[in-house]
Parts: C-alpha cells; sequence; structure tokens
C-alpha cells in the first residue's frame, strides 16, 4: 500500500478539528444550525491555513442529512459521496489552470441545472486572483443573482488582486496564520498517534519554521522523519535535515560583528558552508535573530512575545546591552537587503561575506544607520579607556617600524609541571564540553601555557573571546568545572595575545608538551 503524506492522511474532516481558526469555524457552524447559509464566500489567508479544507468541510455539512451541531456527520451518503470525491454536488475548480472566459462560461451553464440529490451545488474555486479580468466580468452576473440552491466558494492567498466588485458579494473570511504554540500541540498528538519519538524542542522549531502553516509544518515533520526513520527526532537532527542554524551560533556571529572582528565572522560562516547548511535559510534566520534583539532591546516585557527558551532569552538580554536599536535596525537593513538578492545568486557566500564585512566595518557606508553604528563604536571604546590611533607607517630607517610593537619575551620551559596542570590540561577537550554553549564555543580558541607560580594560563588571540571568558562569572564558572573535575581546586589565569605574533613565539604550547608525554625533571 503506497504512503501518505502526513498533511493528507490527517487533514481535518470535522470543523473540530480545524486548529487555528476558531473565529471562522464558529460563525459558519452558526449559519448552518440557524439556516442563514450565504451564497457567496471568499477565504483569504496565507497557503496552509486551511482555506480548502474548512471549504470541503462546509460543502458537506450544508449538504448533511444528519448534521451534528453544525458539522457534517460522515455517515449518511452525501458525506461519504464527498468525501470519496464522487459526489456531482461539490464542484472543485482550480483557476491557476482554468483562468480563462469559457471556463467561467461552463460554469454559469451548469448552475442552471439543479442538483439530482442533495441540497446544493457547491463550487469551491481555488487560487481564484489568478482569474483574467474577463473571467471574472464573466463570473459577476452569477455572483449577483445565484439559483437558491448553488454556493460558490472562492479562495484567495492575494485577495488584493480581487476586484472591488467581487468583493462586494462576497462574506469574506481571513484565514489568520497558525500560532507556534497551536501547530506545535497538533503535530505532538499525530506523531503520538504515529508512534514517533520526538523532542519538543524539535517540534518547536519545524512549528516554527512553517511560518503560521500547519501543511507546512507537517511537510518539513515528514521530511525530518524520513530522514531519520526508525530514530528519535531531535532537535539537533532537525537543524540537519532543514539545513537550519543553531541560536548559539547567531550569538557568535553577532558578538564577532559587534566586535568588528572580521575574520571571526567569516570563520563562524565557513564552519556553516563546511556543515552545509542552507545559505538562505541562514539569512533570512539571522535577520529573526536581529528582530528578537530588537525587540529585548525596546522591552523587558518580551518573554511572552518571544518563542526561546530562558537560556537563549538571557543571552539575548545581555547582548541587547551591547548596543543600541540604531545599530540593530542597519544590521537588520543590510541582511534584509540581502535576503532579497540571495535567492537567486550563483555566488551567495559571496554575498554574505561582503554584508558581514559591511556590518563589522560601518565606514564603508555613508547612510545615517552606518554613522550612527560608527559613533556608537567611538562612544564604546571612550567608555572602555581605548585610545584610537592611526596606524604608522611599515618600513623606513632605523627604528621607525618597530616603534609601535611590544617586545614579548617568550618563557622558558619550566622545571616540573604540576601534576594537577597535566591532568586539565590532558582532559581539556572533555571537560569543556560540560560547559553552556557560548563558553563551550569560545574555549575552542583558547592555548593552554603555564603562568604565575605555575597556575594554568589560557591564551586568546581572538580580543572577543578573551573579553567574553574573563567578563562576569564565566572564569569561576570555568574554575568550578575543572575544579569539580580532577577533585583539587585549581585558580586560572587569564591573558590576550596582543603581541600581534603567533601563539607559539611567545609562550609555553602545554597542550603540545603534556600530549607528547615529555618529562622535564628536576635538575
Amino acid at each position: 500500500m503506497s504512503y501518505t503524506a502526513l498533511y493528507r492522511k490527517y487533514r481535518p474532516d470535522q470543523f473540530e478539528d480545524v486548529k487555528g481558526q476558531e473565529h471562522i469555524v464558529t460563525t459558519l457552524k452558526n449559519q448552518i444550525r440557524a439556516g442563514r447559509i450565504g451564497h457567496a464566500y471568499l477565504f483569504c489567508g496565507t497557503r496552509g491555513t486551511g482555506k480548502t479544507t474548512v471549504a470541503k468541510i462546509f460543502a458537506r455539512a450544508v449538504n448533511c442529512e444528519n448534521p451534528v451541531d453544525g458539522s457534517p456527520c460522515g455517515e449518511c451518503p452525501s458525506c461519504k459521496a464527498i468525501a470519496a470525491g464522487t459526489s456531482m454536488n461539490v464542484i472543485e475548480i482550480d483557476a491557476a489552470s482554468n483562468n480563462g472566459v469559457e471556463n467561467i462560461r461552463q460554469i454559469r451553464e451548469e448552475v442552471s441545472y439543479s442538483p439530482a440529490e442533495g441540497r446544493y451545488k457547491v463550487y469551491i474555486i481555488d487560487e481564484v486572483h489568478m482569474l483574467s479580468i474577463g473571467a471574472f466580468n464573466a463570473l459577476l452576473k452569477t455572483l449577483e443573482e445565484p439559483p437558491s440552491y448553488v454556493i460558490f466558494i472562492l479562495a484567495t492567498t492575494e485577495s488584493h488582486k480581487i476586484p472591488i466588485t467581487i468583493l462586494s458579494r462576497c462574506q469574506k473570511y481571513d484565514f489568520r496564520r497558525i500560532s507556534i504554540d497551536t501547530i506545535a500541540g497538533r503535530l505532538l498528538d499525530l506523531m503520538k498517534q504515529e508512534q514517533v519519538e520526538v523532542e519538543e524542542k524539535a517540534i518547536r522549531y519545524v512549528a516554527k519554521a512553517a511560518d503560521g502553516s500547519m501543511r507546512d509544518a507537517l511537510s518539513l515533520l515528514d521530511q525530518c522523519i524520513a530522514f531519520y526513520l526508525g530514530q528519535e527526532l531531535t532537535y539537533d537532527r532537525v537543524l540537519d535535515v532543514l539545513g537550519a542554524v543553531d541560536t548559539e551560533v547567531f550569538s557568535r556571529l553577532l558578538r564577532a560583528v559587534l566586535a568588528g572582528n572580521v575574520t571571526e565572522a567569516i570563520r563562524v560562516l565557513e564552519d556553516l558552508i563546511i556543515q552545509g547548511r542552507e545559505l538562505g535559510q541562514f539569512v533570512t534566520d539571522f535577520v529573526w535573530y536581529l528582530r528578537n534583539l530588537l525587540l529585548v532591546k525596546g522591552s523587558d516585557q518580551m518573554e511572552d512575545v518571544l518563542d526561546m527558551s530562558s537560556e537563549n532569552l538571557a543571552l539575548l538580554k545581555e547582548e541587547a546591552q551591547m548596543t543600541e536599536s540604531g545599530v540593530i535596525m542597519r544590521y537588520i537593513r543590510v541582511f534584509s537587503e540581502l535576503s532579497g538578492q540571495i535567492r537567486y545568486a550563483p555566488q551567495k557566500r559571496v554575498l554574505i561575506e561582503i554584508a558581514l564585512i559591511k556590518l563589522c566595518r560601518p565606514a564603508m557606508e555613508t547612510t545615517q544607520d552606518a554613522l550612527t553604528d560608527r559613533v556608537a563604536r567611538l562612544e564604546q571604546q571612550v567608555e572602555q579607556g581605548i585610545t584610537v590611533s592611526a596606524a604608522r607607517p611599515q618600513g623606513g630607517s632605523g627604528n621607525s617600524g618597530a616603534a609601535g610593537q611590544t617586545s614579548v619575551k617568550k618563557q622558558e620551559l619550566p622545571k616540573a609541571i604540576p601534576e594537577d596542570v597535566k591532568k586539565v590540561v590532558k582532559n581539556w577537550r572533555s571537560t569543556i564540553q560540560e560547559l553552556p554553549g557560548l563558553i563551550r564555543s569560545y574555549l575552542k580558541y583558547a592555548h593552554l601555557s603555564l603562568g604565575g607560580d605555575n597556575k594554568l594560563l589560557l591564551v586568546f588571540d581572538d580580543d572577543m573571546a578573551y573579553t567574553y571568558i574573563v567578563e562576569g562569572a564565566h572564569k569561576q564558572e570555568i574554575e568550578k568545572m575543572i575544579s569539580d573535575q580532577i577533585g583539587r581546586e585549581i585558580e586560572l589565569q587569564i591573558q590576550q595575545n596582543e603581541s600581534g605574533r603567533p601563539f607559539e613565539e611567545n609562550y609555553i604550547d602545554l597542550e603540545k608538551i603534556v600530549h607528547m608525554d615529555i618529562e622535564i625533571e628536576d635538575e
């Protein structure tokens, strides 16, 4: 037996099964119960919100021999015939392929014949905005004075293209985008019926990616289940299938941009490309991340508006304090423009890299929001006591080329490496995996060396990583994790490599020494 897609298998056949459109369902049921059925309806809304589904249920309900509270019983011959698609009383027309005057004239001829069985002939015209002007004019007279046994249901995703003469003759119903909570609840129920193990976080991401469309959500979920058939559907697996990016990556990227670190920003993009992420989706999702950041910046009461975990919300609030609203709006503008350009671009990566450089270097643009960004960065540097000076020209005679350089003498090999430090170094990679997301990400770029009093020294080439690790309670959190691992209290020293030279030229590479099992004996 052939497989049936989830969105077809679980298409509602009762009004009660329709989710997220209660305002429409209640009105239609009341009309059926009271016998106040209109002759023409216009269903408007984005894709996958239930327009055609509700139209079919309504067609069954008005012809049902034993309606139950305004809904079709599903058991009478009329209900079964319409559900099977064999009834002559329900005619579905796709206006995208039947949009000419002749097609509408054929309808006008057919409506003169009353139904052989049942009470109403229902015409469901999908994507009605695709009809030509001539076809709309041909439909107009029939819509104005139809026979009492005919009902027209027009469905469209673009109601602004419908002539006002048609709109004025229809009862218009606007189908809303379905909320993430509603979609997620429906998907969880269906997964229980399908006996598929799935994480709630994964379901919520699918619901969010569906953008208010129940049908899109079911199609995306079908795709994810097929890829990991017979396995639990986790959040990470959903991200892999959909080519999406985790929030932690957006946070890393944003902090790189705020620090003006082009190298780190390009490195984040490179990681995404290596992982096979879909770049168009990445651009769209980053715009949404910036939008969430702007909302958090604008108000402290955004927990109910933003659909994210408390951990991610706390991270967003922290980042909101690092920049100004005008700067965030500039980032949104640049990436929104990029979103329109990237769809058909052959070199998507190049366009994204240019956009990231623009964000990191506001001096490249002369717009008002770019100027705001430049001023905000200068103010931040002044607050931090950073002196901004022009770079000196290289070359020339004498010592002028080295005047601005700091000479750093490389440490000498110690006589002995403390055992607790050795233990930390040996287990370093597994230790940092236990830490929270952003700390873990930045610690991947740390070099291990020995500081004063033979203490463990973390050295960072990246200024943003260094700033993040030393601020707040992050250093204490790392020390606690290490102490728990080795069973002894340990104190860390953290430095930034500001010499402009490679780490190996100025520091002892402790990882290399320990992992090569070099034993340094006391003399």
